[in-house]
């Protein structure tokens, strides 16, 4: 239709209705759902077509997404040498973006004598539902131009358009500019606003936005909830979802996803069981995001085959629910599950893998122990068999699965051959092989360029000095804390934690702050006692300083995931199962402690640290020793 768009500029003037208009009412057989009816009148009218009847039938064809008729009643007005006002030419604007025919909508624009704010923003607010930022951003830059004021519709539309880092640059500048024209204030323009700098991970902007609002709806609650979930400030964002229910909103399926995204951080079950059961209650519409979220969430609670039900009957899947399911397997080191839920999503050809689900199935290699098939899947998404390029995460995920093999050496020559530069996350998987295989000159040389890379990242220093202790070479560990102090690097402390009659209990190595101290500590000897005469064996290389063996002892005990997991024995019934979880890489003396834990007192015992779930039953634990 883009060519008719261009006789817009003829000079004609509109006729006038006509009576035969009256007699064959257009506007009745649209509102009775007779477009076909209206249509052929129309042709019958001719010149006689006026401005009711082209506007009944835009508004008819735009509720039905009627590209081709709608065709049919543009291509009209140009043959009858009608020259639309600019009501009807936005009308004609909006239906074209909402069929999706971008460039027409544009055609409509830029050929319209007269534009005011309504034609701009539409035409913004379709770039920018889209995803066509840069286009939206341009023609709020061609509006700033002209004669027209955006209003604060067009501001809260174009605000959306303000992600990466170019964008929240402009959406700075358009802050400015709100404050200038006192449009903060307004409560589309606000959650746009505070929106825009919580996705860019600007969380205190976005804040200080949301408490001066002179109003707060359940959009700009749910903004400021999600920019927590996203950041993973999972307490911070449970916190304001309290807020908002003890305000009296009425939380919406967005909200419900976001706040599911911040109990899945936690891993609190028991109120993501909650969350669904609200979502139930309340009849809310179960769209395709509210329920990835909740597949995610029992994924990363520990409970799959509850998330493998919900994704079994869900009634139409995107590439997102997919992935969630096999993001879920693949943390849960079931490879084999992983490869069947992926030849399942090729063999039904409805979604097309994309670049993260072949991230999340090399994962599932990595961790399921099956670098072979990981590294042929790799070969075809290089010879171009998924139609996915591998990129930086892609090469990681190699690096990674050949590290975790044990394959140190063919995995830095994998890097050599990247088709570009390593990042520090690759380089940072090799580490961390390096670490476990005790591989110390190829971990000394990518240790120490990942200092110069990131000299800010504690875990490089860590990682470094733990290889560097587990050959006792103290010297060295002692000069790279030296190295850390000197340039005021702080490594994160470790913690667990535990949910106990809805309260997270927290504990951090040699923990002396929990209410329940002394008859946790009290528990935990009796418990080793019990452990050792069961066969557990204090592992020394687990300890980091240059101590005798009997305080390398002590320091191993006063671990926090023993801490909680002694709490977890005290506060729950008898075989109950236990749920601890962990911020960091669970080593592997509390690994090993927790097997034998498992066996001794017959718990169920479910570990989840920051990269991995432990189901340990009987002594066994679901990751076989390899993680």
């Amino acid at each position: 239709m883009s060519h008719f768009i261009g006789l817009f500029h003829r000079s004609f003037s509109s006729f006038p209705n006509s009576a035969l208009e009256t007699v064959l009412p257009i506007p009745q057989l649209c509102s009775n759902g007779r477009l076909q009816e209206a249509l052929l009148k129309m042709s019958v009218l001719g010149h006689e077509m006026g401005f009711h009847g082209y506007d009944a039938l835009l508004n008819a064809c735009l509720d039905k997404r009627a590209l081709r008729q709608g065709q049919r009643v543009h291509a009209h007005m140009i043959k009858t040498c009608y020259l639309p006002a600019t009501y009807l030419r936005t009308r004609l604007l909006i239906f074209y973006g909402k069929c999706d025919c971008l460039k027409d909508a544009r055609k409509v624009l830029d050929e319209m004598p007269e534009k005011n704010v309504v034609s701009w923003t539409a035409m913004i607010s379709r770039y920018s539902q889209t995803g066509h930022s840069s286009e939206a951003l341009a023609v709020f830059a061609e509006m700033m131009r002209s004669d027209e004021k955006p209003n604060e519709f067009t501001f809260a539309t174009v605000l959306t358009s303000c992600i990466r880092a170019s964008g929240i640059s402009l959406g700075k500048q358009l802050h400015g500019l709100l404050v200038k024209w006192n449009y903060v204030s307004h409560i589309f323009v606000g959650s746009s606003l505070l929106d825009m700098y919580a996705k860019a991970g600007e969380i205190v902007e976005a804040r200080e936005i949301f408490e001066c609002l002179p109003e707060r709806d359940v959009v700009s609650c749910t903004a400021i909830i999600a920019g927590y979930a996203q950041l993973g400030l999972d307490e911070e964002a449970l916190e304001m979802f309290q807020k908002l229910q003890s305000k009296g909103l009425s939380p919406n399926y967005v909200t419900y996803a976001s706040v599911l995204t911040a109990l899945s951080g936690l891993a609190l079950l028991d109120h993501g069981k909650q969350a669904h059961c609200h979502v139930l209650r309340r009849e809310l519409p179960f769209y395709a995001v509210l329920q990835n979220s909740l597949i995610d969430m029992y994924s990363k609670c520990g409970n799959l085959s509850y998330a493998r039900r919900l994704f079994d009957n869900m009634p139409e899947r995107t590439a997102i629910s997919w992935n969630a399911m096999l993001v879920g397997y693949s943390k849960h080191g079931l490879g084999n599950e992983v490869l069947e839920l992926f030849r399942l999503m090729r063999d039904e050809k409805r979604v097309k893998p994309d670049s993260v689900t072949l991230l999340a199935v090399l994962s599932g290699c990595s961790h399921g122990r099956m670098e072979d098939t990981g590294l042929s899947i790799f070969d075809g998404m290089i010879a171009g068999d998924y139609g996915i390029k591998p990129d930086t995460e892609h090469y990681g995920c190699i690096v990674d699965m050949l590290g975790r093999a044990g394959r140190i050496e063919e995995a830095f020559e994998f890097i050599k051959r990247m088709p570009s530069e390593a990042t520090a996350g690759v380089l940072g998987s090799l580490l961390g092989a390096c670490r476990v295989h005790l591989s110390v000159d190829i971990g000394e040389s990518v240790g120490r360029r990942l200092i110069e890379i990131e000299p800010e990242n504690a875990g490089n220093y860590v990682i470094l000095s733990n290889l560097y202790a587990s050959t006792g070479r103290w010297e060295e560990v002692n000069n790279l804390r030296a190295l850390m102090m000197q340039k005021a690097v702080t490594k994160e402390p470790g913690r667990s934690w535990i949910q106990h009659e809805q309260t997270l209990h927290y504990f951090h190595a040699n923990d002396r702050t929990h209410p329940r101290r002394e008859e946790v500590l009290d528990k935990l000897k009796e418990i080793l006692i019990k452990m050792k005469q069961a066969g557990y064996v204090p592992d020394p290389s687990c300890v980091l300083y240059d101590v005798d063996e009997e305080q390398k002892e002590k320091m191993l005990l006063g671990h926090s995931e023993k801490l909680a997991l002694t709490f977890g024995l005290i506060a729950t019934g008898k075989g109950t199962p236990i749920r601890v979880f962990k911020n960091l890489r669970i080593c592997v003396d509390c690994h090993n402690f927790a097997k034998i834990f498992s066996n001794v007192f017959e718990r169920e015992v479910s570990l989840r640290d920051k990269n991995r779930f432990h189901q340990i039953v009987g002594g066994k634990c679901s990751c076989r020793d390899y993680w």
